[in-house]
């Protein structure tokens, strides 16, 4: 029994050295692979087209086509260099510079400043809060449903949107011997 507490104590400090060197491993790998690009950490184990997409305000077709404007559309974006990555932020934050059709872009003929740009990350969150308090403000039919926590676009609430403390339909409780066959009832046929 002296035998088998020694190797015991031996086997776990082999399996917790080896659980301290996977962390470290793992930290440092995950370090080496997230790519700050556009505020956001991109994995740069990932083609640029796919991780492009991580950044908020660029879906498929927009990553596509920046993909294919810089050139970098089957490299993962961990083989970026500096230079690279430059160029690739570039492209993201002046989209009308580089030929990529206005069509593509979230914000066409903003009421505000007139123009029509693309919004990304912090921007697009801030101009999407902007323009629902201007709905609220000036209490158009839009801002009454979002100030009241309601769909705002048509959808039917009798089922859907039970959020909260709703009040249902209640049936009152029937009385003694006033049920569908009571003899009160055949009687008064």
């Amino acid at each position: 029994m002296a035998d088998e507490k020694p190797q015991k104590k031996e086997k776990v400090e082999k399996t917790d050295k080896k659980k301290e060197e996977k962390k470290e491993f793992g930290a440092d790998r995950r370090l080496k692979n997230i790519i700050r690009l556009g505020e956001t950490n991109l994995d740069g184990n990932r083609k640029v087209q796919h991780a492009v997409m991580g950044i908020s305000g660029i879906s498929y077709s927009l990553s596509r086509a920046i993909a294919d404007i810089s050139g970098f559309g089957n490299k993962k974006l961990s083989e970026l260099s500096e230079h690279d990555l430059n160029k690739l932020e570039d492209i993201i934050n002046n989209m009308d510079k580089h030929k990529i059709p206005s069509w593509m872009f979230n914000r066409r003929k903003d009421p505000e400043k007139g123009g029509t740009f693309h919004l990304t990350t912090s921007q697009l969150d801030l101009t999407e809060k902007n323009d629902i308090d201007r709905l609220k403000k000036i209490r158009c039919y839009k801002g009454v449903r979002h100030s009241l926590g309601q769909p705002v676009r048509g959808q039917r609430t009798r089922s859907s949107f039970r959020s909260g403390s709703t009040v249902g339909v209640q049936r009152s409780k029937a009385k003694p011997g006033s049920g569908a066959g009571s003899k009160e009832d055949k009687g008064k046929k």
